[in-house]
Parts: structure tokens; C-alpha cells; sequence
């Protein structure tokens, strides 16, 4: 494959069998002499969906590529400002990384 352009969905896993977001994105992908290069942006236009992926993106931008034929593709997303579009990188770290997240429940 040199080249992958089609709708895929960027999964967000907390563990091997929880999955907490899911986005259907249209992703392009080339390969280049050294790995490869992609970028893509979320095909839903709803501030309700974006908002959840920039959540996702806050805690841990590490998700898994998912392309329509199962196969799968663990990566780095590396959003914009209004975090609509993004770039990805192959993600290389270890399986299991720690997350942890604080809600301020305090009333000012």
C-alpha cells in the first residue's frame, strides 16, 4: 500500500475491554522511505462529538486506528486547535500506560 484514503474510526480503549469513544474519521495516509505520513479530520460536525474527542485527546492522545476491514493500527493523534482535523504517528510505547484524570467537584 502507498497510499490509504477512506473513513476509518479512532477508538479510545481505558482498558483491553472497555471502550469509551469511538469517532468515524476520513483518514489519508502515504507511505514514506521511513514509516509513514497521515492526517485526517472527523466527519461528524457536531460541537457534541468534537468536544468528546478533545476530551479523549486531554487524557490520553493514544488511540487505536480501526480501518473498515477490522484491521487495526495503535497511534498518537495530534489534533488542531479546534480539534476537527489532526496528524497521527505511530504509536511505539508500551502497552499499558497509566491515565489519570481529577474532577474538581468543588463549588467556587
Amino acid at each position: 500500500m502507498d497510499r490509504f484514503e477512506g473513513r476509518c474510526w479512532l477508538d479510545w480503549w481505558a482498558n483491553a475491554s472497555t471502550l469509551l469513544g469511538s469517532i468515524e474519521v476520513a483518514a489519508v495516509i502515504t507511505a514514506r522511505d521511513r514509516g509513514w505520513d497521515a492526517h485526517g479530520r472527523l466527519l461528524s460536525n457536531t460541537d457534541e462529538d468534537r468536544d468528546g474527542f478533545a476530551f479523549l485527546c486531554d487524557q490520553d492522545p493514544v488511540f487505536t486506528l480501526r480501518f473498515a476491514d477490522g484491521s487495526t493500527v495503535a497511534v498518537t493523534v495530534h489534533p488542531t486547535e479546534d480539534h476537527r482535523r489532526f496528524t497521527l504517528t505511530e504509536y511505539t510505547g508500551p502497552a499499558r500506560r497509566p491515565v489519570e484524570h481529577h474532577i474538581d467537584l468543588t463549588q467556587p
